[in-house]
C-alpha cells in the first residue's frame, strides 16, 4: 500500500469551481495513468450519501485540502463547522480535478457496491443495521451517472423509504446538479445489464 502524500503533494487545477480553484493531492498519484474508484453506496449524515464522487475527492485530498473542501476553501486546519451545501458543491469539485487528471473517462473508471445499504456511513463506530435488500453492483465512467442511477435505484427499491429520507433531507441530489453544471458528468443514463436480466430501474 502506498500513502500518496509522503512525498508532499501536488495541486490539480479545479475547473468551473465556485469554491475550490486547486486541489491537492498526494504527489504519489503522479505515478499512476489509470485509476478505479471502488466505494460503497450508502448513507450519511452530511450530504445525505456518500459514493464515489465523495470517494474521489475526500479519499484523494491531502489532510490540508480535506480540511479545505470541508469548509468550501475557507480553512485549511480544520474541518468542521462549514455550510453542508457547500461542502457538496467543493467535494464535487475536487472530484472533478481528479477525473480531468485522468482524461474524464478515458483513464478512470468509478465503482459502486450497493449492499448492505445503511443510512450510516460506514466510518460511524455503531452504524445502523440496513433495512433494505441488496441491490447489486454498478460501474461506469461517469461519476454523476452512476450516483444518480444509485440513488435512482434507491428511490425505486420497496424498502429504500429509510434510505431514501436520508439521501433527500441530507441535500445530497446537489452533488448530481452541481456535479453536471460543472461538467464532471450527466444525470442522464441507460442501465445495461451483465447477467441478461432486465434492470429495475
Amino acid at each position: 500500500m502506498e500513502i500518496l502524500d509522503a512525498a508532499g503533494e501536488m495541486a490539480l487545477p479545479v475547473e468551473g469551481g465556485v469554491h475550490l480553484t486547486e486541489n491537492l493531492v498526494g504527489a504519489g498519484l503522479a505515478d499512476y495513468g489509470f485509476c478505479v474508484v471502488l466505494s460503497h453506496f450508502k448513507g450519511q449524515s452530511t450530504g445525505g450519501y456518500s459514493g464515489v464522487i465523495r470517494n474521489a475527492s475526500i479519499g484523494f485530498a491531502s489532510v490540508p485540502d480535506k480540511c479545505r473542501i470541508h469548509t468550501a476553501g475557507a480553512d485549511d486546519t480544520t474541518w468542521r463547522g462549514g455550510d453542508t451545501a457547500a461542502f457538496l458543491e467543493s467535494t464535487t469539485e475536487a472530484a472533478k480535478s481528479i477525473s480531468d487528471y485522468f482524461g474524464n473517462g478515458e483513464n478512470i473508471v468509478y465503482i459502486h457496491v450497493l449492499n448492505h445499504l445503511s443510512v450510516d456511513c460506514d466510518c460511524r463506530s455503531h452504524p445502523r443495521e440496513p433495512d433494505m435488500h441488496d441491490i447489486g453492483i454498478l460501474a461506469s465512467t461517469d461519476p454523476v451517472a452512476l450516483e444518480q442511477a444509485s440513488v435512482d435505484l434507491v428511490f425505486a427499491a420497496p424498502d429504500g423509504g429509510t434510505l431514501s429520507q436520508r439521501i433527500e433531507e441530507g441535500g445530497g441530489l446537489l452533488s448530481l446538479e452541481h456535479g453536471e453544471a460543472i461538467d464532471l458528468g450527466s444525470r442522464s443514463y441507460r442501465l445495461v445489464s451483465l447477467d441478461g436480466e432486465e434492470p429495475s430501474a
